[in-house]
Parts: C-alpha cells; sequence; structure tokens
C-alpha cells in the first residue's frame, strides 16, 4: 500500500491489486475510507466520510490530480 501523498490529517494511497480497475486513489483519515477515480475526478465509494469532508477530499484530490496519476503510471505501469 504505498503512500502517495499526505495533506493535513489524510493519507492517499493505492492498494497493489489495483492495476487491474481504471486509475483512483484511495484516501483515509483514522477509520474513515473512501476511493475516487482519476480520470474524472470522482467519488466511487466512502466509508464513513459525511458530505461536506468527502467535498473537501474531492477538491484535495483534483488540486493533486496529476501528482496522483503520475504516481499511478510510475507504480503500476513501470
Amino acid at each position: 500500500m504505498p503512500t502517495v501523498l499526505r495533506v493535513g490529517p489524510y493519507r492517499f494511497f493505492f492498494y497493489a491489486g489495483d492495476r487491474p480497475e481504471p486509475p483512483h486513489v484511495h484516501v483515509e483519515r483514522d477509520a474513515d475510507q473512501a476511493k475516487f477515480w482519476l480520470d474524472p475526478v470522482r467519488l466511487e465509494t466512502s466509508g464513513g466520510f459525511r458530505g461536506p469532508e468527502l467535498a473537501r477530499i474531492a477538491a484535495l484530490v483534483a488540486e493533486h490530480r496529476d501528482h496522483l496519476r503520475r504516481a499511478w503510471d510510475e507504480y503500476f505501469l513501470d
């Protein structure tokens, strides 16, 4: 589970088994988790986060999308 970004209390990461799926990132804070597709940025699943916090996380994913996509490509395609 490589961590590819940390912003405030959030950890952005991939699972090694994620390769067959379209590019995405998992986000966690404490026991809460969410999964966002990267192309385009949109929420796939969430467990524990409430709406306003999901909106903040989506904005962070969008802000760092290029970095997250490069990290995906480097991890899964190189």
